[in-house]
């Protein structure tokens, strides 16, 4: 889900389109945006706050096969939703292998990605340490 959530719209329906013939999927219930709370932590003892609201995007389908799919995007995107909870039931069936194939660009670009911020925020960082003074 962690993939699906950092792909694209359009790395999804690529996805989606190289896996060929796929059943036809229906609406468990229709796409829908919403609000939640996001919670934080700050000080010493950890004590939580609401931070503020997000938005999300949730789809919910069902393959003609039977499969379920479900899905939660940040955002207001309805068809990158959709799409997601598409490929999370292809996932679940013997489609998986040819799934995590598909997906396996996005998770490179995400990981390729993220060594870059590693790196960028390595260049900055500050190492402390205590010296010794002569006179104690």
């Amino acid at each position: 889900m962690a993939t699906l959530t950092g792909a694209s719209p359009a790395e999804l329906e690529q996805a989606l389109a190289s896996l060929g013939p796929i059943p036809a999927a229906s609406d468990l219930r229709g796409t829908e945006s919403g609000l939640v709370m996001l919670r934080g932590r700050m000080g010493g003892d950890g004590r939580p706050f609401n931070l503020g609201e997000a938005t999300v995007t949730r789809a919910a389908v069902r393959l003609e096969d039977g499969r379920t799919g479900f899905a939660y995007q940040l955002g207001r995107d309805a068809a990158k939703a959709r799409t997601a909870a598409i490929l999370d039931a292809l996932w679940q069936g013997p489609e998986r292998a040819a799934v995590e194939a598909a997906l396996s660009p996005i998770r490179e670009r995400i990981a390729d990605e993220a060594a870059a911020k590693a790196r960028r925020v390595a260049a900055t960082r500050v190492n402390f340490f205590t010296m010794v003074r002569g006179e104690d």
